[in-house]
């Protein structure tokens, strides 16, 4: 429970503003820009936005917890991510699996992996230098 919570809550939050800017970059972004400059359009907003929550979480639920317990908060939030993009992918968008996972632009697909990758150590982090 200790890691479940903040992992939860940082995996809730982050997600349900990339799905709200993932709709908006779907639908009113990309028939403009193409994917690619759409995608990558969105990936600062979202790396802000993942800085600001992990801070949040740090406040909220991460005092006094050490190195190893705020990557395992990122990396189960990360992998909450990884499922949750299967579901909508093969749920609402009729992909494939693979395709979810692997079919994506080089360039913008490159930076989304590096964002999860963020997205996962960010917990760690935004930990003042003094808890270290």
């Amino acid at each position: 429970m200790q890691r479940l919570t903040p992992a939860l809550a940082y995996f809730l939050i982050v997600f349900g503003a990339g799905f709200l800017l993932g709709t908006i970059r779907v639908l009113l972004i990309l028939p403009i820009l193409g994917e690619r400059a759409a995608e990558l359009l969105e990936m600062p907003f979202m790396l802000i936005f993942i800085v600001l929550v992990a801070h949040w979480i740090d406040r909220r639920f991460l005092m006094g917890v050490d190195d190893r317990g705020r990557i395992g908060v990122g990396v189960l939030a990360t992998g909450l991510v990884l499922i949750a993009d299967l579901v909508v992918g093969i749920a609402l968008r009729g992909m494939t699996p693979h395709d979810v996972l692997f079919a994506r632009d080089p360039i913008s697909g490159a930076a989304y992996y590096l964002s999860l990758l963020l997205f996962a150590v960010m917990p760690w982090l935004v930990a003042p230098r003094r808890r270290r």
